[in-house]
């Protein structure tokens, strides 16, 4: 394993009013750090990830808290390893999240809305609209996966598998609904891409968090 320079954040706040803590420990989680233990945080010692660190200890101190920032640059072998795997953990956790939104919600509401025949032009936005906010989820956890972990390509093809079904529900409204799609002198594939009120986030952490 190549030797990686780490950041570690100790750091207190006070206990009242708890929502100070719930602050920092929210920014912490949306950076992907791994806590070695409560109010201990490490990540790797990136750039970006270095300024939103002393961003978020220069919000501690607004909090009347304390914090030190520490800049390791290199840890012993086996702790590394320990970390790295934890750091994967931590990502696998979200990427099987993702699944379960795909599996339990998604491609049941296509297979709900083919059970009742609701070809609608509106009800294919909705869905897509849906699919691009799993898109999007995606990218975040992506994006702070930096040791590449083992369910990533698994949730790549449950979102390949999504678009698919989308396309095929989409290809169906517009057999379906010819005669609507054309009131007006709209043009019905235009139509499923403009833009709608986004639905309620069904995982508020990390939707919250965009």
């Amino acid at each position: 394993m190549t030797e990686s320079a780490w950041l570690l954040l100790v750091y207190r706040v006070p206990t009242e009013p708890a929502s100070k803590r719930v602050t920092v420990w929210r920014d912490l989680k949306r950076l992907g750090a791994f806590y070695l233990q409560q109010c201990v945080a490490v990540l790797p010692d990136l750039p970006h990830l270095r300024t939103e660190l002393e961003q978020i200890a220069a919000k501690i101190e607004t909090f009347e808290g304390e914090s030190t920032l520490f800049e390791v640059p290199r840890l012993r072998t086996a702790d590394e390893a320990r970390i790295v795997e934890s750091f994967r953990a931590l990502r696998n956790h979200e990427y099987q999240e993702i699944i379960e939104e795909c599996e339990t919600k998604f491609v049941k509401e296509i297979e709900f809305e083919h059970f009742r025949q609701n070809y609608t032009f509106e009800e294919a936005e909705e869905i897509g609209q849906d699919l691009e906010k799993i898109r999007r989820w995606f990218d975040r956890i992506v994006a702070r996966d930096w040791f590449g972990a083992d369910l990533r390509p698994e949730v790549e093809a449950w979102i390949e598998r999504c678009a698919d079904l989308l396309s095929d529900f989409e290809q169906t409204v517009y057999q379906r609904s010819p005669d609507d799609a054309e009131k007006g002198g709209l043009d019905p594939l235009n139509s499923l891409l403009t833009p709608r009120p986004l639905r309620p986030s069904t995982d508020e952490r990390e939707r919250t968090g965009s």
